[in-house]
């Protein structure tokens, strides 16, 4: 179990820290939803979760099988619901590998990015597409 203490500062800006490091961040509220956009939304949040988790998990299992995946990527777009009520309506995230395309642990690897405990805690109406670009 994992504590995080949120603090609202005012104007639309939140800072959060992280128990176990004391790291914090700062969210603010979006243009288009009455903020400055300064730095990350929650809901841009949501989007950095994924793709790290992803990767993240992609890296134990190639950490495990001797694999290098420095230099990988994840580009999440994400999309605002345009009716309300106010929601995340996709996450669609490409994540670029440094492997060949017929690398023989390909398969593996993108299970690894699919059972991520991110992308398995989002609402099913989410469109949570994955694109996988193999470039080594």
């Amino acid at each position: 179990m994992v504590g995080i203490s949120t603090r609202y500062e005012g104007g639309l800006r939140c800072r959060a820290t992280h128990g176990p490091s004391g790291t914090t961040l700062v969210t603010d509220a979006p243009v288009d939803n009455h903020g400055k956009g300064e730095s990350f939304s929650p809901t841009d949040l949501v989007a950095t979760a994924l793709g790290a988790c992803m990767m993240t998990i992609m890296g134990i299992f190639a950490d495990r099988h001797g694999l290098d995946l420095a230099g990988m990527t994840a580009e999440t777009v994400k999309e605002m619901s345009a009716a309300p009520p106010r929601r995340i309506a996709a996450l669609r995230t490409r994540l670029t590998i440094p492997l060949p395309a017929d690398h023989p642990q390909r398969q593996a690897l993108e299970q690894a990015a699919h059972a991520c405990p991110v992308h398995k805690s989002l609402h099913p109406d989410i469109d949570a597409a994955i694109e996988f670009v193999w470039t080594g």
